[in-house]
C-alpha cells in the first residue's frame, strides 16, 4: 500500500538551526496520526513540510508516491486547519467556507451547495449567514474545519487545531474530530504538544525532540513501552528512576519508568514517607520519598488520602516496571 505521506532522510535547517533533521517517517491512508512534543521540537516543521510552506534541506517527501518537493501548496490534495482558524471577518460563514472553492473557479451555486454540506458535516447547520464574530470559539474552530474539508483533501493538517479552547470544549471536539475521521475515512495528521490529545485520537504518535522522531508507535505502546527517558517523563509524567535508584527500590540497575497509577499502598513493601498531596479531581497525586527516590503516587478518588509527613508503604507488580535504554 502507497503511504499516504513519506519523508525519507528529510532535514529543515534554517541557518545554524536544524529543525527538523533526517526524519524518517510513513503515515498510512486513513490514519490518524499524531505528532507530538515540546515546542522547538520539529513537529509543526514536519506538518508545514507535507503541507508545502517549507521546502526540505536535503530528503525526499511523497504525499501518495508523488514527490512533494518543489510542489506548491495549491498543487497538494492537502488542506490545513490552523489554531488561530484564520477566518476572514468580513466575510459570512458560508462564503469562507467557500473560499478556496472560488479560488478554484467553482461557479456560485455549486460551491455555495458544497459550503452547506460541509456545514452540516461539522454539526453547523444554517449558520452559513453569520460572520466570524457572531460565532464562540468552537464554532469557529468548526468553521476552519468545514472549509479544509470542503476541498475534499487527502490529506488533512490540524495544526494544535484545539489549543485555544477551553477543556470542556477540547474534550468534546477531541471527540467530534476522531469520529469526523472516521466517517470520512482520510488521513488526519495532528500536531500537538499536548499528551493527553495525542492519546486520546491517535491510531500511531511520534514524538519528537531536538528535530527527531525518539519514538513511534500506538498510543498504547508508547504510555507503557517508552523507549528513552525523554518519552517516559513527557508523555504521561511517569516515575524516571535512575539505575542506582531502582537498584534501592529491589529492581535492576538500569533506567526504569514505573508509572504513578501503578504503585500501591500497602501494608508491606517499600518503606515511603508522604511530602506533598494534590487533589486533581478524579485522582489525588502523591509525591513520596522512598529510598532516596522521590516517586509520583497516583490514588484514584475515593481512596484514603494519607497526611503529608505519614509513614507509607509503597508496592507495584514488576511486570508495571518498564526497563529503557540509557537514551536520555
Amino acid at each position: 500500500m502507497t503511504p499516504a505521506v513519506r519523508f525519507q532522510k528529510v532535514s529543515r535547517h534554517f541557518g545554524a538551526v536544524r529543525a527538523v533533521d533526517g526524519v524518517d517517517l510513513e503515515i498510512a491512508p486513513g490514519e490518524f496520526f499524531a505528532m507530538l512534543g515540546p515546542s522547538g521540537s520539529g513537529k509543526t516543521t514536519c506538518l508545514r513540510l507535507i503541507a508545502g510552506f517549507e521546502q526540505p534541506t536535503a530528503g525526499h517527501i511523497e504525499i501518495f508516491g508523488e514527490t512533494a518537493e518543489g510542489v506548491p501548496p495549491y498543487r497538494r490534495n492537502v488542506n490545513t486547519v490552523f489554531q488561530d482558524y484564520a477566518l476572514f471577518p468580513h466575510l459570512n460563514i458560508l462564503d469562507n467556507v467557500a473560499y478556496g472553492l472560488m479560488v478554484k473557479g467553482i461557479g456560485k451555486a455549486e460551491r455555495a451547495r458544497a459550503a452547506e454540506q460541509a456545514l452540516e458535516l461539522v454539526k453547523l447547520p444554517g449558520y452559513g449567514a453569520r460572520k466570524p464574530g457572531q460565532l464562540s470559539g468552537g464554532q469557529r474552530q468548526r468553521v476552519a474545519l468545514a472549509r479544509a474539508l470542503v476541498n475534499k483533501p487527502r490529506v488533512l493538517l490540524l495544526d494544535e487545531p484545539l489549543g485555544a479552547l477551553d477543556l470542556k470544549l477540547r474534550e468534546q471536539m477531541q471527540e467530534e474530530l476522531k469520529g469526523l475521521q472516521r466517517a470520512l475515512g482520510i488521513t488526519f495528521v495532528f500536531v500537538t504538544h499536548d499528551q493527553g490529545e495525542a492519546l486520546s485520537m491517535a491510531d500511531r504518535v511520534a514524538v519528537f525532540n531536538d528535530g527527531g522522531i525518539v519514538q513511534e508507535g500506538t498510543p498504547q505502546d508508547i504510555y507503557i513501552r517508552p523507549k528513552t527517558r525523554f518519552v517516559a517523563d513527557f508523555v504521561g509524567s511517569s516515575n524516571v528512576i535512575s539505575p542506582d535508584m531502582m537498584t534501592a527500590l529491589g529492581g535492576e540497575k538500569r533506567w526504569a519508568s514505573l508509572r504513578p497509577e501503578a504503585i500501591r499502598l500497602t501494608g508491606d513493601g517499600v518503606e515511603s514517607r508522604v511530602e506533598n498531596a494534590s487533589f486533581l479531581g478524579a485522582a489525588t497525586r502523591l509525591t513520596v520519598a522512598a529510598r532516596g527516590a522521590r516517586l509520583h503516587v497516583m490514588l484514584p478518588s475515593g481512596a484514603a488520602v494519607p497526611e503529608v509527613g505519614a509513614d507509607v508503604r509503597l508496592s507495584w507488580q514488576p511486570v508495571d516496571v518498564h526497563y529503557m535504554d540509557d537514551a536520555a
